[in-house]
C-alpha cells in the first residue's frame, strides 16, 4: 500500500516505538567511509533500528540487491538498463537510485625518488593504463612535470580485481579522453585490463602502491587521504591541472545540476568548467520501489531522508562533497515513489 512520504522527524517518532530492525546493504567501497559514519550516527537518533553495510565493490552491491539478499546497495556506476531489467524480474519490483554524496578517483603513486606533487594529463593516464607508457620519466610524463626529475624506472601499475564502481568511474573517464580505450576496454565495473596487478577494493589497491616502488593505482580520494598516499592533479577539459578537493568536484557537478535526468543516473566525468575536476561522481543508494516489510521499509526511508538532510553534514569531513540542494528536492520528490 502506497504511504504518504512524512517528514523525517515524524518516520524517526514512529520508529521508535517500533520494534527492532536490521536493515543490511552492501556494495560500493568508495562510499564505505560515509555509509558506515552514517550508520553509526543514524542509530543514535534511531537506537532501535541496526544498519549493517558491508564494503564489496558496487558490482557485488548490485548483484547481492537484484537476488534479494540485501535490503540496499550501493554503487558508484549507474545500474544499466538490462542490470535493472533482470532486477525488477527477481525481485518483482523497480530498483531506484539516489545520489547521496560527491567523490572523486585520484591517480595515487609511490615514486621513492619524487616527493613533488605529479600532474598527469589525459594522454598520459591512458596510456599508462593501456600499458603503452612504461616508464615514469616517459616525454609523456616529463613534459608535464618539467621541475621533476621523473626517474627511468618501469611503471607498475595497479587496478582493481573486483567489479568496481570506482573502477567504472576511472574507465568511464579513460574511454571519454581515449578513443583507443574505448574501442579495446571500455567501460564497465570489471573490465579486461591491458596491463597491471590486481588488488581488491579501494583498501587493496590503495595498500598495494603504499607496499610496491614505482607503482600507480587509483583509489577514491578518501583512501588515499587515509593511506597519506600521494595524489596528483588532472588535467581536465578546459586545459588546466586540477586537485581533487570538496570545491573542484563541486564544481564538476555543476553542469550535470542543470540536465539531471528523472532517474539521476548521469555522469560527471571529464565535466567542462576550469575549476571541474575530472574524475568525479556521484555515488548512489540504490533502494527497491517496494518492500514487502513495511515497518523495515519506514526504516529504509528514513535512513535514506536522513542522510539526504542531517547525513550531508557528515560529507565534508570524510572528502566527499554534498549533493547539490537542487538534486535533493527533486530526490525528495522521487522518494515519494517508495511504496511500503
Amino acid at each position: 500500500m502506497s504511504i504518504k512520504l512524512l517528514p523525517a522527524v515524524v518516520l524517526a517518532a514512529s520508529l521508535l516505538t517500533a520494534s527492532a530492525q536490521k536493515l543490511t546493504g552492501a556494495g560500493s567501497t568508495f562510499a564505505y567511509p560515509l555509509y558506515s559514519s552514517w550508520a553509526g550516527n543514524f542509530q543514535k537518533t534511531h537506537p532501535n533500528v541496526q544498519i549493517n553495510y558491508q564494503s564489496i565493490g558496487s558490482g557485488g552491491g548490485i548483484r547481492q540487491l537484484s537476488a534479494g539478499i540485501v535490503d540496499f546497495g550501493g554503487t558508484d556506476g549507474p545500474m544499466t538498463d538490462t542490470q535493472l531489467g533482470e532486477a525488477r524480474n527477481h525481485l518483482g519490483t523497480d530498483i531506484l537510485h539516489f545520489p547521496t554524496a560527491l567523490g572523486a578517483d585520484v591517480p595515487t603513486y609511490n615514486v621513492p625518488e619524487v616527493s613533488a606533487e605529479l600532474n598527469f594529463t589525459p594522454e598520459a593516464l591512458a596510456g599508462i593504463f593501456l600499458g603503452k607508457i612504461t616508464k615514469w620519466n616517459d616525454p609523456a610524463l616529463q613534459s608535464a612535470n618539467p621541475n621533476v626529475k621523473l626517474p627511468g624506472s618501469d611503471i607498475v601499475v595497479i587496478h582493481r580485481s573486483d567489479s568496481s564502481g570506482t573502477t567504472y568511474v576511472w574507465v568511464d573517464y579513460l574511454s571519454k579522453v581515449s578513443p583507443e580505450w574505448k574501442s579495446k576496454v571500455g567501460v564497465s565495473t570489471s573490465v579486461g585490463w591491458p596491463v597491471g596487478l590486481g588488488g581488491k577494493w579501494n583498501e587493496g589497491v590503495a595498500g598495494l602502491v603504499k607496499q610496491t616502488p614505482d607503482s600507480i593505482g587509483y583509489v577514491e580520494l578518501i583512501y588515499a587521504i587515509q593511506n597519506r598516499l600521494p595524489y596528483g592533479k588532472v588535467k581536465n577539459a578546459s586545459g588546466s591541472f586540477v586537485k581533487a578537493d570538496l570545491d573542484s568536484v563541486t564544481a564538476a557537478a555543476a553542469g550535470a545540476v542543470s540536465n539531471m535526468p528523472a532517474d539521476f543516473r548521469v555522469s560527471i566525468t571529464n565535466a567542462s568548467g576550469k575549476a571541474a575536476y575530472p574524475i568525479s561522481s556521484f555515488t548512489w543508494l540504490l533502494v527497491p520501489r517496494h518492500m514487502a516489510d513495511k515497518t523495515k521499509g519506514a526504516a529504509l526511508k528514513a535512513f535514506l531522508i536522513w542522510g539526504l538532510t542531517e547525513g550531508q553534514n557528515l560529507t565534508a569531513p570524510l572528502s566527499y562533497s554534498r549533493v547539490p540542494q537542487s538534486v535533493i528536492a527533486k530526490e525528495m520528490q522521487a522518494i515519494q515513489q517508495l511504496q511500503y
